[in-house]
Formats: structure tokens, C-alpha cells, sequence
């Protein structure tokens, strides 16, 4: 298929956040794959954490002023912007003060606030998607890095599948060691079906605990293709994906290599 314009939303970028495996491979795949001449836009929450002046963050007033209800409240999106060096790539954050903290914290609010990890979730896959669709920009696949866009997957094939914008969109989503250790709110079934997911999309998840298995299971469910980002996945997940008979990535390991490896497993989905 024509993979020209990929769409990367990521739970961490360094050097906004501190460098882990996620947070440096999520700032190298984005900049190797566009300087492979495709088109590339990039999106992570806006964290408390990450600082504003330093690393010279901007408010888009044209892209921000929308609200998402979640579990009927109102949530304003507010939608920031950075430029990602050596590649000069834009970065979008999204952000809200209900999930997201202002000003110079140290944790990450996934981690101080575990409560509100699942709407926290929610607010940033819908508002990542619905400024993809202010941008009038229409991706060829979708690819999902970090736990926190676990949800992607489903709202793209059940809530967002008859939108232009997505229709025919490939999504990718990578397997990490990264995890969580508070389980989701087990109210979070009925959110999604809030916002428009099926009964039987949701049948594995209602009334249940949801923790990092079944939400990564969730995500394999309604993707397109997976990959073993990272040595040391649980084997539980790796065969899970390889029996869902979706393409699987193998690990590509993490040398620069590896982009061209991602290159062609976005090309044969």
C-alpha cells in the first residue's frame, strides 16, 4: 500500500522526557522515517513535567478551543506545539489541566494520578485524532507507541472508521516493557461505549480490572499489524499477536538499521 503520510502518537519523546528505550526510539523513528521522503505528524500528552520555555513549546490557537466530553464532562483540548531537532519536525502535545498538571512537577501524572489513567488515555488518543482531522491531513497508517495510546486501535476501527479522514487507515501498534501497575478504571467499557465502541468490541473488558495484558490485548485486537518494539516482551503478548495471524514485526533492535526495517514492514501492511 501507499504508506506516504504516517501518523506516530507516542506516550514519550525525549528530549521533552527523560531518555528511556520508548522515549528515544519514539524521537528516532519519527525523524528516520521522514527523512526516508515521507510525511510525517507527531503527537505525546503534554505532561506537567515538560518544560515549556525550555524546550520552547507554543500554543496553536487555530487547532486549540474544542471540548471532549468524557463520561459526560467537558474537557477543553488545548493543543501546543515544538519543533523536534535535527529534522526540524513538529511535535503536537495534547493537553488539558484536568489530566495533565501546569507547571514544573517531576512525576508523571500516569504515575501521581493513576485514577484518571484511563480517561487520561481517552482525552489524548481522541484529542490526537481530532486535531489530525483539523489539520485536513489524512494518514496512510497510524502507529501507536506506549501504553498510553493503547486505544487508538479501537477508536480508529470502531468510532472513527466512517470519518474520511481514517477511513482506510493501517494501524501499527508496538509492543514495550513499559506497562502500569494501578489497573484501569473497570468503568472504562462503558466509556468507550459512551463514545461509540460496540458491545462486542468491548465483551473482554466490561466490568473487569484492566491491566497492562488485557489493555495490550485490546490493542493488538483491533490493529493491523504489531511489533515487538523491545527485547524482553512478556511471551504471553508476543503469542497472542502472533496468533491473532496480523503481520508481526519481530524485534528490529535499535540500531539505525532498524528504520529501514520499520520502512518496509509499514510498505507490506
Amino acid at each position: 500500500m501507499d504508506a506516504s503520510k504516517i501518523l506516530f502518537i507516542n506516550q514519550e519523546i525525549s528530549p521533552y522526557l527523560p531518555e528511556t528505550f520508548i522515549s528515544q526510539l519514539s524521537n528516532k523513528l519519527p525523524q528516520g522515517i521522514q527523512e526516508k521522503g515521507y510525511e510525517v505528524r507527531t503527537f505525546m500528552p503534554k505532561y506537567g513535567c515538560i518544560n515549556e520555555r525550555r524546550n520552547q513549546l507554543h500554543e496553536v490557537i487555530r487547532l486549540s478551543g474544542m471540548n471532549l466530553i468524557i463520561d459526560d464532562t467537558d474537557h477543553p483540548l488545548i493543543i501546543k506545539v515544538a519543533t523536534l531537532q535535527p529534522a526540524r519536525m513538529q511535535v503536537y502535545f495534547i493537553y488539558n489541566d484536568d489530566y495533565f498538571q501546569h507547571g514544573s512537577v517531576k512525576e508523571l501524572e500516569t504515575l501521581t494520578m493513576p485514577d484518571d489513567n484511563d480517561e487520561r488515555s481517552i482525552f489524548f488518543v481522541r484529542g490526537s485524532l481530532e486535531t489530525v482531522k483539523k489539520l485536513r491531513w489524512i494518514p496512510n497508517i497510524v502507529h501507536c507507541q506506549g501504553w498510553v495510546s493503547a486505544l487508538t486501535p479501537i477508536y480508529l476501527k470502531q468510532i472513527y472508521n466512517d470519518d474520511p479522514t481514517f477511513s482506510n487507515v493501517k494501524v501499527v501498534y508496538s509492543l514495550f516493557k513499559d506497562g502500569f501497575t494501578e489497573p484501569l478504571d473497570i468503568r472504562l467499557a462503558e466509556k468507550l461505549q459512551m463514545d461509540g465502541a460496540s458491545d462486542k468490541a468491548v465483551k473482554d473488558i466490561i466490568n473487569k480490572s484492566i491491566d497492562y495484558m488485557s489493555l495490550s490485548k485490546l490493542a493488538i485486537d483491533f490493529s493491523d499489524g504489531v511489533v515487538e518494539a523491545q527485547e524482553g516482551i512478556d511471551p504471553e503478548l508476543i503469542a497472542y499477536a502472533k496468533a491473532s495471524g496480523k503481520p508481526f514485526l519481530p524485534y528490529p533492535g535499535d540500531d539505525d538499521s532498524s528504520v529501514e526495517v520499520y520502512n518496509e514492514f509499514y510498505k507490506s501492511i
